[in-house]
């Protein structure tokens, strides 16, 4: 296998992984339309959502995050479906500000039905598809991957197995000069202070100790003690008994490698290295917020196993255990079960996930691609702001 890394080269200076033609509904209403012009167009991809333009204390999060989405730099072109509001035309001139170059906003009063905006979206759509086929990949350095780090559904061999297992390539594309990025606030909960005594500076471990002490000043304020509470209950399943035990299993993810910095949901990390972000630990949720910040392709380890995927982002499955990737293979890209059955060692499913990176990254579909899994949901912010943080830090 070459160990060349091959991209589309944007010009804004990021890097394409994939060349896609996503059709973006910005309300719900027109989300089964859009889901309709992608299944009929010549290769585009297509979101849904709840959203239907409500006003509220959301709204700048909502707009963040599908600017931050469609301007990813895996997009080759966007399809705006919309309903005439001007939310809709500041997401649309926020993801131009993010590096957004080729789009077009069809909207529905114009169009005069639903029907007319499917055909018209349809022939837009198929340009752009035409378009993108004759784009080339050329050689890219390491530094124009953005990887994106989740777990979902652990189980008592998460920590063991395909955690670590992961941090082993993850450590690897770090140094090689790719950026690396953790999520999952709730995932990280007994843990921050392992990753903060890797922080590059004591300002950076300050800001990821106030990230997770944000959130948990979220939920105590309904009188929820969080790290006394058990883990989910697929969790408890699975084998684990302790959220710390599920956290300390689930920052194994970040490997070894120093934190380079903090991030909130869907920012853009600056420079390469590791960074954490700020992410529910909703599956679907975090991965818009991966997407939103222009992370490029994701792997995702799992102990019970699931079907997640992203319209943009190739997410690789591995799985932490081998009954569970034999009983759904067509869900699972890689086992690294084979740790616990005595089969490989740790270094050894690590290269494996390095070069399965790269062999995706270069264009091989992943089995969530193969399956058309396109998940999405918005995030919803919680009670407390980016300004708890920084009192917090300033307290520190």
């Amino acid at each position: 296998m070459s160990s060349e890394l091959r991209a589309f080269k944007r010009d804004n200076g990021q890097w394409g992984l994939r060349n896609h033609v996503l059709i973006l509904p910005l309300h719900s209403a027109l989300s089964a339309t859009a889901r309709a012009i992608a299944d009929g167009s010549h290769g585009a991809v297509a979101i849904s959502h709840d959203w239907s333009g409500e006003i509220d204390n959301d709204l700048p999060r909502i707009i963040f995050t599908f600017s931050g989405y469609a301007a990813n730099p895996n997009n080759f072109a966007v399809v705006f479906l919309t309903v005439g509001s001007d939310n809709e035309s500041e997401i649309i001139a926020s993801a131009q500000a993010l590096g957004l170059k080729r789009f077009t906003n069809v909207a529905l009063p114009e169009i005069g039905s639903m029907e007319g905006l499917r055909v018209k979206a349809i022939e837009i759509a198929n340009q752009y598809c035409a378009d993108a086929a004759q784009e080339k990949r050329v050689p890219a350095p390491w530094s124009a991957l953005v990887l994106g780090l989740e777990c979902g559904g652990s189980d008592a061999l998460s920590g063991i197995t395909a955690n670590p297992a992961l941090g082993v390539a993850s450590d690897r594309l770090v140094e090689l000069g790719a950026t690396s990025v953790l999520g999952e606030t709730t995932e990280i909960l007994g843990a921050e202070h392992l990753l903060a005594a890797r922080a590059i500076d004591p300002e950076v471990g300050k800001r990821i100790v106030a990230m997770v002490s944000r959130y948990e000043a979220s939920i105590n304020y309904e009188g929820i003690d969080i790290r006394g509470a058990q883990p989910s209950r697929g969790n408890i399943e699975g084998g684990l008994s302790t959220l710390e035990e599920k956290s300390l299993g689930a920052a194994k993810k970040a490997g070894n490698a120093p934190l380079t910095g903090v991030l909130e949901f869907g920012e853009r990390p600056k420079t390469s290295g590791l960074y954490f972000m700020d992410t529910p630990g909703h599956d679907i949720e975090q991965l818009a917020g991966f997407g939103a910040g222009h992370i490029n392709i994701v792997v995702f380890t799992s102990g019970r196993g699931t079907p997640t995927g992203s319209a943009i982002m190739p997410t690789i499955k591995v799985s932490t255990n081998t009954p569970m990737y034999e009983a759904i293979p067509d869900l699972i890209d890689l086992d690294a079960g084979t740790i616990a059955d005595g089969i490989e060692t740790l270094a050894q499913v690590g290269d494996r996930i390095f070069n399965e990176i790269l062999a995706v990254a270069n264009g091989q579909e992943t089995k969530a691609e193969l399956g058309g899994h396109h998940e999405f949901s918005l995030s919803r912010m919680y009670k407390t702001t980016v300004e708890t943080t920084e009192r917090f830090i300033n307290a520190h």
